[in-house]
């Protein structure tokens, strides 16, 4: 059995916050490959070519980037795999964005570049995305929501997307914790499932 499969996602969150260096390379085997192929189609968005190289920087400067703010306790709200991907998403966006801000200077010929490494999470996520960017990313939730088989797991998606504890969704919708539990695992189910 795999070190995959042995362990949780949430439990490599909880041990990487609490200083456990080793626990990032589960996560890196999980996730590093999804990150590539966001980082590349945010690059596509923007000029005609992503190259596999490019997308793997960005991925690997956000996956670096998300260790370190991590393991100094900058996520207090980070707790489990949902909290994670929309977190690595806004990082390795904002990575690839810096990177093609990056490139634009050089060829203005300015010599000014964005510095190498954004630790600051106000600052990756300060930045606009581009139009496209956004597009990109309202049609993949557009899709995601659509995918869920009623209203009561839409609005619970979209409660949890804004903030709401599993507690405040259950009181709002009228419902048992144990209910809302269950559902929102179901829903991770279906969107990782939609992610491989």
């Amino acid at each position: 059995m795999s070190r995959l499969d042995e362990s949780s996602v949430t439990h490599w969150i909880g041990a990487l916050k609490a200083g456990d260096k080793e626990a990032a390379q589960p996560l890196w085997e999980r996730y590093f490959d999804r990150l590539v192929r966001l980082a590349g189609a945010r690059l596509r968005a923007v000029r005609a070519s992503g190259q596999r190289e490019d997308a793997e920087d960005a991925a690997l400067s956000a996956f670096d980037s998300f260790c370190a703010a991590a393991q100094v306790g900058r996520f207090p709200r980070l707790a489990d795999r949902g909290d994670l991907w929309q977190l690595l998403v806004v990082i390795t966006a904002r990575k690839a964005c810096d990177q093609l801000q990056r490139e634009r200077a050089q060829k203005r010929g300015g010599g000014r570049t964005a510095p190498a490494g954004v630790d600051d999470l106000a600052a990756i996520v300060g930045s606009e995305p581009t139009p496209e960017f956004a597009a990109i990313v309202a049609e993949e939730f557009e899709r995601r929501l659509e995918s869920l088989p009623d209203e009561t797991f839409r609005t619970i998606a979209l409660c949890k997307l804004e903030g709401y504890t599993g507690e405040e969704i259950a009181e709002r919708l009228g419902c048992s914790l144990r209910t809302v539990t269950n559902k929102l695992r179901w829903i991770r189910m279906a969107w990782e499932g939609s992610d491989r």
